[in-house]
């Protein structure tokens, strides 16, 4: 989750300078998802509870983003509903605690599929809420236990050199079906990760 935290504070920033981000969608998820992924992050349950459903709703995503040719105009300009919005960030900062991942995994697809936010606008917009729910899941993991491992140095560096790369990108450079696509492609990755390891 520290890892989570460098890179989307320069994904966030990069989405955000190129006018990707939306405040109407972002804030009620991120008010719904805060105190929840502190909860997730404080928690301690079995994989085979829930691994295996993430793995297949990530399964069903990718594909759909795969197969899908959706024009982005289906984003609504008035935001997205309020009592929705609480309760999608509501289910994925507990299942971004439980999971250690930042939560954008689960939200893009939502906001691209809901036309909630167009694809650019999909990732500026996960990217901050990713920033915000690993915030809160650290503060409840180290709740729990105390310490984050010793060789996150070396991993930080990376994440970084990586989030620099991805997020000029993704906002600035690649078109919106290939941003789908590669989505689609880490949501498999991500599928087969809950549903092997």
């Amino acid at each position: 989750m520290a890892l989570n935290i460098l890179v989307a504070t320069i994904t966030t920033i990069r989405f955000y300078s190129a006018g990707c981000f939306s405040w109407r969608v972002f804030w009620p998820l991120a008010v719904g998802s805060i105190p929840f992924a502190f909860l997730g992050g404080y928690l301690t349950l079995p994989g085979h509870f829930y691994k295996p459903l993430v793995g297949v709703a990530l399964l069903v995503a990718a594909y759909r983003l795969a197969v899908e040719r959706q024009a982005d105009d289906k984003a609504s300009n008035r935001g997205a509903p309020l009592l929705p919005s609480l309760l999608v960030g509501a289910g994925i900062g507990l299942l971004s605690g439980l999971t250690g991942v930042g939560g954008g995994i689960y939200l893009t697809p939502i906001l691209l599929f809901t036309g909630w936010a167009e694809t650019k606008e999909s990732a500026g917009i996960s990217a901050a809420f990713i920033l915000v729910n690993s915030v809160a899941a650290i503060f409840g993991v180290l709740a729990a236990v105390k310490t984050l491992p010793s060789n996150v140095g070396y991993w930080a560096l990376a994440a970084v050199v990586g989030g620099i790369i991805g997020s000029h990108l993704g906002s600035r450079r690649l078109a919106n079906i290939t941003l789908r696509r590669l989505l689609a492609v880490v949501l498999v990755i991500a599928a087969i990760k809950f549903m092997v390891v």
